[in-house]
């Protein structure tokens, strides 16, 4: 069961690698104590949503006085494997995860929980409760639906269109084409001619969708899991010179894609809550550590996603809306 924590209106890394924290984090505040080592365990650093939850991660921990360190097993379960084994080895106070697959990841974490060492899981869920003491991810149902809804205002109700899904181990991937296919089946005018899995990247999501326009050169729209395939695809639609005659659909709210909403390239993005998400989980883990237990009632809880559009996306830096 979920527990719905709705913001106000919100809103490379190779196995060993592992950032020094003047590289990730906001610049050091003095720790108010000796917290012990944490470790932030992310997927994929060249990801500007990753990014965010690396940087916000390690400022947060900093604030509350751990020494965190951060890596990235770009969607390999055995890469993830292994630095939850330098995680325990390295005898950290909690780990911090945003989880290589749903069921891949279910050992892991009982790795973590086998050695007494708790642990948050952020952005992804496992298929298992019970394991890690808090799962935080976006609502992206809930997300999956607004920005459908807006674009297919945007294509008139009408039209041919194709989709770009993300990592098939990453149980957003389906949830979000899932949100997407439940609005668009209401409009029987809307035909999908195509589909490709661009596994969450800019540059395969243009070489999928480079592929998608050879057997598809007509269509009207595009709709994407995330915004680093949406901006894939819009930079296959400008070297075919048609971006002007395509809608666009983007998920995460990043400032590339914000850009691209506010220049007309993008019908709308769907703003994540990553920044204020990877804040509740960096709290929760220190709360877990100091007294055993969240704070909060619930081990899974699902925040709200924004719709961003032009009338909002001025608003939008790095995740977070302005005021928040």
């Amino acid at each position: 069961m979920l527990i719905r924590l709705a913001s106000r209106s919100l809103l490379a890394g190779a196995v060993l690698f592992v950032w020094p924290l003047a590289a990730v984090a906001a610049p050091a505040m003095p720790a108010l104590s000796d917290g012990g080592p944490i470790a932030v365990i992310t997927v994929d650093p060249s990801n500007p949503y990753w990014k965010a939850e690396i940087d916000t991660a390690s400022a947060e921990f900093q604030k509350l006085g751990y020494q965190p360190t951060t890596s990235a097993h770009e969607n390999d379960p055995d890469t993830q494997n292994q630095l939850i084994e330098t995680a325990i080895n390295d005898k950290v106070k909690g780990v911090l995860l945003d989880p290589a697959g749903a069921d891949e990841s279910v050992a892991a974490v009982q790795k973590l929980v086998d050695a007494n060492i708790p642990v948050v899981l952020i952005n992804a869920e496992i298929s298992q409760t019970g394991l890690a003491k808090a799962q935080i991810v976006s609502n992206n149902a809930q997300g999956a639906t607004v920005g459908a809804e807006e674009w297919a205002k945007a294509m008139n109700y009408k039209g041919t269109y194709v989709e770009l899904l993300g990592k098939p181990s990453d149980n957003n991937a389906q949830v979000r084409s899932d949100g997407y296919k439940s609005v668009i089946s209401q409009y029987p005018d809307l035909k999908e001619v195509g589909e490709e899995i661009a596994n969450w990247d800019r540059q395969e999501g243009q070489q999928k969708m480079e592929a998608l326009l050879s057997k598809n050169p007509d269509i009207q729209g595009v709709i994407a899991g995330n915004d680093e395939m949406a901006l894939g695809a819009i930079n296959a639609l400008k070297e075919k010179g048609n971006l002007d005659k395509v809608k666009v659909l983007g998920f995460d709210g990043n400032n590339d894609a914000v850009a691209a909403v506010e220049k007309g390239e993008m019908v709308a993005t769907v703003l994540q809550p990553i920044v204020e998400g990877t804040k509740k989980a960096a709290a929760q883990l220190d709360s877990v550590i100091k007294t055993g237990e969240t704070g909060v009632p619930e081990e899974k809880q699902a925040l709200d996603c924004t719709l961003i559009t032009k009338e909002n996306a001025a608003s939008i830096n790095n995740f977070e809306l302005s005021g928040q």
